[in-house]
């Protein structure tokens, strides 16, 4: 079920050059939140700005019924949210689209830039599970790094960097990890990485679930500026998903 609710900033602190977390608490008991899926945030119009915000969701804390956003500032919406002060209203529409499902004992999560996004709450979904997972994050260089050591609580956290400068050099698929035969992939990040992820996943018979970043605007599937090419026809990748088994996807 859709919620349209006024959410309380709690806490914005930049991460990284170009990225910042948004702690908002509700104003109503939080209602169940899948990995994956993501808000709708409302900006205040004005100026060149009219619609929503899609924004991946980052972490769920019921016991303080927050949502923390993890955001990239990409134009003058996300620049104005990045602004928001502690004490101010935002209003959501959530939970929304189709999340992540947990399978596997041995699985690899792979976020590529603002990609990490939704990782966070789903490698703390395995956590539950008693399932630690492999959790390898893509940058193209150490400046674009996001230090995210929350991670760390929930899996064994490995990176990759374009240009060597932290972790191991070249595209996350490069990386050694990547190498092991797991029972699952995740991924989220731009499509060029997502689509490589899927292919060398397709090669060694591993299944592949990925979450798109298609343009949105609605975030109901009524708009269809979302609409991604799949084997089973054109779907709304804001209702049919973000996340997708990866063989359903046409690249």
């Amino acid at each position: 079920m859709k919620h349209c609710d006024d959410f309380v900033v709690v806490g914005n602190r930049a991460s990284g050059s170009a990225f910042f977390k948004l702690s908002l608490r509700a104003c109503s008991p939080l209602p169940e939140i899948t990995a994956g899926q993501f808000v709708e945030v409302g900006v205040r119009q004005t100026e060149g700005i009219i619609l929503r915000r899609p924004i991946s969701i980052h972490d769920v804390d019921y016991a303080a019924n927050t949502i923390v956003l993890l955001i990239r500032i990409a134009g003058k919406g996300t620049r104005q949210l990045s602004m928001l002060e502690k004490g101010e209203r935002v209003n959501l529409i959530y939970p929304l689209g189709r999340g992540f499902e947990c399978k596997g004992e041995d699985v690899l999560l792979v976020g590529g830039g603002v990609g990490v996004a939704p990782l966070l709450f789903l490698a703390k979904s395995f956590h539950s599970r008693g399932v630690r997972p492999h959790i390898l994050l893509g940058y193209r260089d150490r400046e674009q790094f996001l230090d995210l050591p929350e991670f760390d609580n929930y899996g064994k956290v490995f990176v990759a960097t374009q240009d060597g400068s932290l972790g191991e050099r070249g595209m996350v698929t490069e990386h050694s990890v990547f190498a092991k035969q797991f029972d699952c992939v995740y991924a989220c990040g731009p499509t060029p990485m997502m689509r490589t992820v899927a292919e060398s996943c397709r090669q060694r018979g591993i299944e592949c679930f990925v979450s798109l970043e298609n343009k949105m605007a609605c975030g109901i599937g009524a708009c269809l500026c979302c609409v991604q090419q799949t084997t089973s026809g054109h779907r709304c990748t804001c209702t049919d998903g973000p996340v997708f088994n990866s063989e359903e996807v046409i690249w």
